[in-house]
């Protein structure tokens, strides 16, 4: 799970501080949104190339942590 965390990222200068994938513009908070409202890990991979497979773990694993 520790590897799965190293893919969260928080910096002032991205995002206003809110936590982000590997330092990508990609907020924890919007792929957990994008989960809740039914996109597949496939879909959302689709739509953002930039993204892993770990990247979404890492997201559903960071919100188990802090709810």
């Amino acid at each position: 799970m520790g590897g799965l965390l190293a893919r969260i990222t928080v910096d002032p200068d991205i995002c206003h501080g809110k936590p982000c994938l590997r330092g990508l513009r990609y907020p924890i908070e919007m792929i957990l949104d994008l989960l809740a409202a039914g996109m597949t890990v496939d879909e959302i991979l689709g739509d953002y190339p930039d993204l892993e497979r770990d990247d979404i773990r890492a997201a559903l694993v960071y919100a188990c942590i802090h709810p």
